[in-house]
């Protein structure tokens, strides 16, 4: 395909766009794609094509090209938020509109359409928060909430996840429970129930070893999600040098997994898992492959901890939560507040390989915990969530 040609049919495809011939434009983009001459602007013309048409399979695979190249393309952005829009994912639209409107620039440097789009966009957020808060607002009822009298911090929560209040210090990417101390390595000797994981540190170590013979059973810690958007620079998404094998995963056991560790299971019997369905507990071996850094990062929730049983360490393995960093020690468990910046290195020529686990904040009563419980349970029951758990 010469100039002329790729000229020609991008000049037809505006032109069919323009007077709403949606079929003959996207003849013309699908041909540029095609020939391997489609830009991030001709993947976004293709998609809104094929959506006119019908056609969401193919809208969703143009608009993903798109994306792929510019993960925070507001065109695109929007593009797929009104596709999973109209196929009635609401809460996949809410996620990419909403990163939409947090990567625009001031609206005075757009131009007059795009500018229509991300005030529709920012109104639909903004008309789902308001449902989303009473029907979370009615089912908190039902499981005992009263700001009145219930956990005065719990209430704060709230406040908090719907931008009534402002969060200060702790910095956690979806929700922060308030008042809890700032802690980057919590004291050891608080967790007695770490004893016993410790102690089957060399049973532990065994089962791993079996599972590591299986050059397939890592995945990548972190997966692309085309039903979610994705971060600009993210540099671990489908990256291998940081990964992961379940044991149990969002509140479930993994099959073909948690059977083959039955000693590392019983190890974890006295630890306060948080019991929440599609969320909690994850527990799964963390793999880093030699030279691999996993950037700074927050978790999403301050109301746990993450745990690490180092298990087969190089030297050269660090660990930085906040302003600490320490080395990891085989045999030697550690708990951190995860939602406090922080990021590892394997310095290594050799593999690096920790048990990770997360527990629940001890500073919480039984009554916050239910009620954090309770409203995950809601969240996920009204698809209100436009986040990720994350560990």
């Amino acid at each position: 395909m010469d100039i002329a040609e790729i000229t020609q049919l991008r000049k037809t495809g505006a032109e069919a766009l323009r007077r709403g011939d949606a079929r003959a434009a996207r003849d013309s983009f699908q041909r540029l794609a095609d020939a391997g001459q489609a830009d991030i602007n001709i993947w976004i013309a293709l998609a809104g094509a094929c959506g006119r048409l019908g056609d969401l399979p193919a809208a969703h695979t143009a608009a993903d090209r798109a994306l792929s190249l510019e993960a925070r393309n507001l065109r695109a952005l929007i593009v797929k938020a009104d596709l999973l829009a109209h196929e009635g994912d609401v809460r996949a639209a809410s996620s990419f509109y909403l990163a939409a409107v947090q990567a625009a620039p001031p609206l005075n440097q757009l131009t007059a359409d795009l500018r229509a789009d991300l005030q529709r966009a920012n109104a639909i957020i903004q008309q789902h928060g308001r449902q989303f808060e009473q029907i979370l607002g009615t089912e908190l009822g039902k499981a005992g909430f009263d700001a009145r009298t219930s956990s005065h911090r719990f209430a704060q929560s709230i406040d908090l996840l719907f931008g009534r209040k402002q969060l200060y210090l702790q910095r956690p990417r979806y929700y922060h429970f308030p008042e809890l101390p700032q802690i980057q390595f919590f004291d050891r000797r608080n967790f007695p129930w770490l004893d016993r994981v410790e102690a089957a540190t060399a049973e532990i170590r065994d089962e791993l070893l079996a599972i590591l013979e299986d050059d397939a059973a890592f995945k990548p810690y972190v997966e692309k999600d085309p039903r979610r958007p994705g971060a600009a620079g993210d540099r671990m998404a489908d990256n291998p040098e940081w990964s992961a094998f379940y044991l149990w995963k969002n509140g479930s056991p993994v099959a073909g997994n948690w059977e083959r560790c039955p000693k590392t299971l019983a190890a974890l019997s006295e630890v306060p898992l948080p019991q929440i369905p599609q969320r909690s507990p994850s527990i799964l071996f963390s793999l880093m492959k030699p030279g691999a850094h996993i950037p700074p990062h927050n978790g999403f929730v301050n109301t746990r901890m993450i745990c690490h049983l180092p298990l087969i360490v190089p030297d050269g393995c660090y660990f930085r939560v906040g302003n600490d960093e320490r080395e990891w020690v085989e045999g030697e468990a550690w708990a951190f507040d995860d939602t406090i910046e922080h990021e590892a290195w394997n310095r290594s020529a050799r593999t690096r390989v920790v048990l990770l686990f997360e527990a629940w904040r001890p500073e919480l009563t039984d009554e916050e915990r239910a009620f954090v419980t309770a409203m995950f349970r809601a969240i996920d029951a009204h698809g209100g969530d436009q986040s990720e758990w994350g560990i």
